[in-house]
């Protein structure tokens, strides 16, 4: 497995479109924390109660979405990208079978070559931390204290679950699919499913089984938005929202359109990160079990696959 895992971090590395792409995303990316940089410059330490540096993966200004709404959203073609071929393009060029003449598991094959895309994942999104920790520097000219950079290496991990997801979903296409145009295909509609219509369809679902007005109830509101939040809960990019808005932004306590309406105050304290990791705990089991699901099922059709020498 270390052979396989060393052999396609390098191919990961060494591809046009993978560096092309992520250079693209690099760039746009920085262009979204330099402008929350700017808008946050003059009042940063005042609005947030000293956590200025979490705001700047939060914070959307001059047309341009945050950082966190755009990795959500874009981050899942750069897992989806690394993915797609993973299996087929050894099956398409006849490699497999001489691969694992070699002394070679099949387990080992696939582990080694999911290891090597979730390292290359994580590489890309350090560097973009690491980006977002040089505008901050630059710009505020004080480093972030101690509990942001805590929440930040969570957020870290969680997006890395996160990436993680569509990566294991690429190679479960990959494995499905003989033909790469095929499962790239198949990747970016469930990519699109899940980031753009699923919003639509959730809001239909809850407008179908409450009908609110401007006139209805408090009751009926938090009727709709609970049915609402339900639905949007089956979606990946959803339960990552969730749970990186409860790290990045400490005040967060899960408080949906349905409590604000009931709850006649709302506290507004800083939490500790223990009590924001209770809170995302949900959102990230659920992020752990869709990436293991999708991978144990390409494992599964994987070692069924009868596999014959050209």
């Amino acid at each position: 497995m270390t052979v396989v895992f060393w052999k396609e971090l390098a191919d990961y590395f060494g591809s046009k479109r993978f560096i092309l792409f992520l250079f693209l995303i690099l760039i746009v990316a920085g262009a979204s924390v330099y402008l929350a940089q700017q808008a946050l410059a003059s009042n940063a330490v005042k609005a947030t109660g000293g956590f200025v540096f979490l705001q700047l993966f939060t914070q959307s200004s001059s047309g341009m979405p945050s950082f966190l709404g755009f990795l959500a959203f874009f981050g899942p073609l750069i897992g989806v990208l690394i993915g797609f071929d993973a299996v087929n393009s050894e099956f398409a060029r006849g490699t497999v079978s001489r691969v694992l003449a070699q002394p070679i598991y099949r387990y080992a094959w696939v582990n080694g070559k999911f290891l090597a895309g979730l390292s290359a994942l994580g590489l890309a999104l350090a560097g973009m931390l690491l980006i977002i920790f040089g505008l901050g520097l630059y710009g505020f000219g004080f480093p972030p204290l101690g509990a942001e950079l805590a929440r930040i290496a969570i957020f870290f991990v969680i997006g890395l679950i996160y990436l993680g997801f569509w990566l294991a979903l690429g190679i479960l296409f990959s494995v499905v699919f003989r033909q790469a145009a095929s499962s790239a295909l198949a990747a970016i509609g469930v990519w699109l499913f899940f980031t753009l219509f699923l919003y639509l369809i959730a809001g239909l679902i809850a407008n179908q089984m409450v009908p609110v007005t401007l006139n209805s109830s408090a009751q009926a509101w938090i009727h709709h938005e609970q049915i609402h939040d339900l639905v949007m809960r089956f979606s990946p990019a959803a339960l990552f929202e969730e749970a990186t808005t409860a790290i990045l932004i400490p005040s967060y306590r899960g408080l949906g359109l349905a409590t604000l309406i009931s709850q006649q105050q709302v506290p507004t304290n800083p939490l500790p990160l223990g009590q924001s990791l209770l809170i995302v705990w949900p959102q990230l089991v659920g992020l752990l079990a869709l990436t293991s699901i999708c991978f144990a099922i390409s494992y599964v059709i994987l070692m069924r696959r009868e596999i014959r020498s050209t």
